[in-house]
């Protein structure tokens, strides 16, 4: 008797998704709940959970396949050890295969019978690294993106042998290699939302610079105090969230939106907080950023990056946000003039900080200095209100005792 793998609810008007890898093999024991395939969707990877224990039947799909919602891509057979495997191995048609095939490579006991994405794969023959070298910090121990490049700048890079090379690549003259990569769902969906910004809103960006002393001093000074007291580190971003809220009270137009001929106000603000995943940038929401205590806000980002790190951030996580910041600076950043996520109407940029010569009371001094960038949609924003929020965010930072009596 066989269990049907149904491809479950994926969310308000989400029909549809891209199956992006199966995590379990047919033949291999599995346990109830336990994941066994990832989907992509226009805004995030989900796991599908394994309905009932038993062991991995055949797939009806292959990796990259299109599903609707309900659709039935494999089946669980009866079964709890090794000797019903085999039969369901041989069984089991396997998908066919678009690319040749990889060369078997050594694995260590550690991560052995985890499969690797199709990115983390392409990655991995790029740079020429032995993914059985690197400890995997994904959900269950999986390789990331970020632990190939990690581990990659630490070792020399030999190019991939032509006999692994994955994708439809084309090989010219004097080794010029190309590859066709078709983009993921979450791709697709990132650029057809940024053109559609583009075309859509009144682009416009005003700059700022903040003297981030006061920060840095305050972190410095309470950094071990409030790690033991709350387990959770004091990072800019706190301070960055509760200037924005402070901001939007005095300019509440940079939290708000337009929807056909009316101004819709936020009485809140749910802060959209970009982070980065290994399928592309994802913007999870802390809801209520206004009433969040510093520790709160610092705990949210935290779970927020590790569910984007693992790829279990869920529909609920992306949904909404009136506002968003965005820290390139974590990338070295200098300056940028970030794109607004539509329906929102303004997102703060930060950048990395640097100590600069700057003027203070007549005197040439060095400061650690940070650009800021917010970006807004003038149809609603005017530039006076538009600079006014960013001199209130310059002023809170550069002088944190505003965050606490309400200036």
């Amino acid at each position: 008797m066989s269990t049907e793998v149904k491809v479950p609810v994926l969310g308000e008007s989400i029909t549809e998704a891209t199956l992006g890898q199966w995590l379990k093999k047919p033949g291999e024991a599995v346990a109830a709940d336990e994941p066994i395939a990832s989907l992509e969707t226009d805004k995030v990877a989900i796991e599908v959970p394994a309905p009932v224990a038993g062991i991995m039947g055949a797939y009806n799909v292959e990796e990259g396949a299109t599903v609707n919602v309900g659709a039935v891509i494999a089946s669980i057979e009866e079964g709890s050890g090794a000797t019903a495997a085999p039969a369901a191995a041989a069984a089991a048609p396997q998908p066919v295969a678009t690319a040749p095939a990889p060369a078997p490579v050594a694995a260590s006991a550690e991560n052995a019978d985890l499969p690797l994405s199709p990115a983390v794969r392409r990655l991995v023959l790029e740079l020429g690294i032995d993914p059985s070298k690197i400890k995997g910090t994904g959900k269950d121990g999986r390789l990331t993106k970020e632990d190939v490049i990690a581990a990659a700048k630490g070792a020399p890079t030999e190019a991939p042998s032509p006999s692994v090379a994955t994708g439809t690549a084309s090989v010219a003259n004097g080794g010029r290699h190309e590859e066709r990569v078709k983009m993921t769902r979450l791709r697709q969906t990132i650029a057809k939302r940024l053109k559609s910004a583009q075309d859509t809103a009144a682009l416009l960006t005003t700059f700022n610079d903040v003297d981030m002393s006061a920060v840095i001093a305050a972190r410095t000074t309470y950094k071990d105090l409030f790690e033991k007291k709350h387990g959770v580190r004091l990072g800019f971003m706190g301070f960055f969230t509760k200037a924005v809220a402070l901001a939007a009270r005095d300019v509440p137009s940079v939290n708000a939106q337009i929807e056909g001929d009316e101004i819709v106000y936020h009485k809140y603000l749910d802060v959209s907080v970009a982070v980065s995943a290994p399928n592309g940038l994802v913007v999870p929401v802390i809801r209520n950023a206004d009433a969040m205590s510093f520790a709160e806000i610092e705990k949210a980002i935290g779970d927020f990056g590790a569910k984007a790190k693992a790829g279990t951030l869920t529909m609920d996580d992306m949904t909404g946000g009136t506002f968003t910041i965005s820290n390139g600076g974590v990338f070295g950043s200098l300056m940028s003039t970030p794109i607004i996520n539509p329906p929102q109407s303004a997102v703060l940029g930060l950048h990395r900080i640097e100590d600069r010569p700057v003027a203070l009371n007549g005197a040439v001094v060095i400061r650690p200095m940070m650009y800021l960038a917010l970006s807004y949609d003038h149809r609603l924003i005017d530039g006076r209100e538009a600079v006014t929020f960013l001199k209130i965010v310059k002023e809170a930072i550069e002088d944190p005792t505003r965050l606490l009596i309400d200036l």
